[in-house]
């Protein structure tokens, strides 16, 4: 592929730089990566890439000559500071929650031009959580599993955000994070305490590349079946978050 922005350019719209994998990943899932001139190496596309995902190459950016440029996460406020500090518009979202991811994806769909796609792929996403809330067992007829969802290995982190909610959807409960909180450490004597049903191992960054027997083999007191996603299931507040709680309502269901 020609490294040309020009060449880049498929649709009619604004030429739009992304630094977040979940609003690249969401700008497809609405039809609109035809946009998309460049990515970070964290992205699922073949785009010119322009860095990583905290330090991307600004100058390379310049480059590509943006119409909006996409961040998400607070993580990236500073990136989408210095973006605003050299004059190009940003579309910036921090989704904390299940509601606010599925919001985001009309945010950034009438950042984009694209109101009615992104307005179709939150009705959409809303419509797929609804069906697996009512596959979900209710509580009066037995107590729903014991989920420990963890994003990181090393130290081990409880997911938060949005996955406290994404696990009661799929029809489980998890007493690590509250909805809406940042990840943090788990202790071994928090997670035994809880006695999980099941462990999810979704660690940034590693896709489904993670050894189940990893977490046998600390030792922990925890009777649970272990299962492993692909990080971006959970971790990614795109379209992907929805087919992740599918995934795993199905596993919780087994």
């Amino acid at each position: 592929m020609e490294d040309d922005p020009e060449s880049e350019r498929g649709g009619d719209g604004p030429r739009v730089v992304s630094l977040a994998p979940s609003a690249t990943a969401t700008l497809s899932a609405m039809g609109a990566d035809d946009l998309v001139v460049g990515v970070t190496a964290h992205c699922e596309t073949e785009r010119p890439v322009v860095g990583g995902w905290l330090n991307p190459n600004y100058d390379r950016i310049a480059e590509l000559d943006p119409d909006l440029v996409c961040t998400s996460d607070g993580l990236q406020a500073d990136v989408r500071d210095e973006l605003v500090g050299r004059g190009f518009d940003v579309c910036h979202v921090e989704p904390d929650g299940l509601d606010a991811v599925v919001d985001s994806f009309e945010t950034v769909g009438r950042a984009v031009g694209r109101p009615d796609a992104g307005a179709e792929l939150a009705a959409d996403a809303r419509g797929r959580l609804d069906g697996v809330r009512r596959s979900v067992p209710d509580e009066r007829d037995g107590p729903r599993p014991v989920v420990y969802c963890e994003e990181w290995s090393d130290p081990p982190m409880a997911a938060g955000n949005w996955v406290p909610e994404a696990v009661a959807t799929a029809g489980g409960r998890y007493p690590f994070v509250s909805p809406g909180e940042r990840s943090r450490e788990a202790s071994r004597s928090a997670v035994e305490a809880a006695d999980p049903d099941h462990v999810v191992l979704h660690v940034c960054g590693r896709g489904d590349r993670v050894d189940p027997e990893s977490f046998r083999t600390r030792g922990w007191n925890v009777d649970a079946e272990i299962h492993v996603l692909d990080d971006d299931l959970l971790n990614q507040p795109s379209p992907r978050l929805i087919e992740g709680i599918e995934t795993l309502s199905a596993l919780l269901s087994e």
